[in-house]
C-alpha cells in the first residue's frame, strides 16, 4: 500500500485450503498474508476492469440508470467514465429536427443502373 492509501479492515470467510495456500505463498515470498491478498485483489480488479465484457456491462447499467457516475468512475477509471457520460448525454438529448433534403441529387450525372432480373427469366 502507498502512503496515501487508508487501510480498511475487512473480514471474510474462506475455505481453509485457500488460507493455507495463501499462507504458504506469503511465507515463500517472505510477505504478510494481507500484502499477498491486497496484491491479488488489485491484479484481479485491474484484469477485470480491462475486460471488454466488464466495460460493456458497466456501460449498460450506467445507461439504464442502475449505476451512478461516481461508481462508474471507480469501476472503469475517470477517462472511460467521462466518455460514457458524454455518450449517455448524447443518447438522452433530443435528435435534431431536420427534414430530409428533397432537392439534392446526391448522384449527380454518374448514375449507374443495374439489371436485377435473372438472366434465365429472359
Amino acid at each position: 500500500m502507498s502512503a496515501n492509501d487508508k487501510p480498511r479492515r475487512v473480514h471474510f470467510q474462506s475455505p481453509e485450503y485457500l488460507v493455507e495456500r495463501l499462507d504458504a505463498i506469503a511465507d515463500l515470498f517472505d510477505k504478510d498474508r494481507t500484502d499477498v491478498l491486497v496484491e491479488a485483489i488489485r491484479e484481479y480488479i485491474d484484469e477485470t476492469a480491462d475486460s471488454e465484457t466488464f466495460q460493456e456491462l458497466v456501460a449498460t447499467k450506467y445507461y439504464d440508470d442502475q449505476l451512478e457516475f461516481e461508481t462508474v468512475k471507480q469501476l472503469v477509471g475517470a477517462e472511460t467514465a467521462q466518455r460514457l457520460r458524454l455518450l449517455k448525454a448524447d443518447f438522452e438529448s433530443e435528435p435534431f429536427d431536420l427534414a430530409a433534403p428533397t432537392d439534392v441529387d446526391i448522384y449527380g450525372d454518374d448514375v449507374t443502373t443495374v439489371d436485377t432480373t435473372d438472366s434465365d427469366e429472359r
